[in-house]
């Protein structure tokens, strides 16, 4: 029986000349949502705006936001 090392790709995807960190997972792409947020809104705390952002959805009673935990994404050298 052979095993198949899992691999995870990480690569750097790059909008409006901003780099977002993006990892494949299950055969789907995953985007770092603090590097999305800081691309569209050019926050100078991204992680801060969206936490905001959250809180404020949340109040709304807005069901738009899962409880989740961020997950570390790393990058490869470039």
């Amino acid at each position: 029986m052979k095993f198949m090392k899992k691999e995870i790709t990480t690569k750097i995807a790059i909008f409006q000349k901003k780099e977002i960190r993006k990892t494949i997972y299950k055969n789907e792409w995953w985007f770092s949502v603090s590097d999305v947020v800081e691309a569209l809104t050019n926050s100078v705390d991204s992680g801060a705006y969206w936490r905001k952002l959250k809180q404020r959805l949340r109040e709304e009673g807005s069901e738009v936001v899962t409880f989740c935990h961020g997950l570390k994404l790393e990058i490869s050298e470039l």
